[in-house]
C-alpha cells in the first residue's frame, strides 16, 4: 500500500510541469508517465526495504522497547538512503533537464516523454524521504504496541 502511495504523489509533480509548460496530455506524455511511475515503485520498495531492515535489526537487538527506539530505527534506515536516492534523483534530472530545452528534429516529441518524468522525480524524491518514514513509523508503532502491551 505505501509503495503505491509514490505514484499518485509524484503525479502532482508532473502534471504541475507540464501545466507549467502548458503541455496536453499525449502519447508522448503518457509515455514519461509510465516510466515514472515504474521509477517510482522501484525506489519506494528500495527505501521499504531499508527501513525493514532498520526495523528488523532493532528488534533483533531488543532495542524496541518503546517509540523513542522505533524513531530511531527509522531514522537509521532512512538515512542510510538518503545519498543513493539524491544521487538518482540528480542524475535523472541531469539526464532530463537538458532534453525540456532541446531545440531541433524530434525535439517535441522528447521534451514531452521528459516533462512528467522531470516533476514527478522531484515530488518523489520528497516524497520517499519525508513522508514514507513518517507512514512507515505509524504503521509500526501499531504493530509495536500489540508486541508491547502497557
Amino acid at each position: 500500500m505505501i509503495v503505491l502511495l509514490a505514484v499518485p504523489f509524484s503525479l502532482v509533480g508532473s502534471f504541475w510541469l507540464l501545466y507549467l509548460l502548458n503541455y496536453n496530455m499525449s502519447i508522448a506524455v503518457w509515455v514519461g508517465i509510465i516510466a515514472l511511475a515504474g521509477l517510482d515503485a522501484e525506489t519506494g520498495v528500495i527505501m521499504l526495504l531499508y527501513l525493514d531492515l532498520a526495523y528488523e535489526k532493532w528488534k533483533k537487538e531488543g532495542k524496541l522497547k518503546n517509540p523513542d527506539g522505533l524513531r530511531e530505527a527509522i531514522m537509521y534506515g532512512a538515512v542510510k538512503r538518503i545519498r543513493p536516492k539524491i544521487m538518482t534523483a540528480c542524475i535523472i534530472l541531469a539526464g532530463l533537464v537538458p532534453i525540456l530545452f532541446a531545440t531541433g528534429t524530434g525535439a517535441d516529441v522528447m521534451k514531452r516523454i521528459a516533462a512528467p518524468m522531470v516533476g514527478g522525480i522531484i515530488t518523489s524524491t520528497i516524497l520517499e524521504l519525508l513522508i514514507y518514514p513518517a507512514i512507515f513509523m505509524i504503521w509500526k508503532q501499531r504493530e509495536l504496541k500489540k508486541l508491547n502491551p502497557e
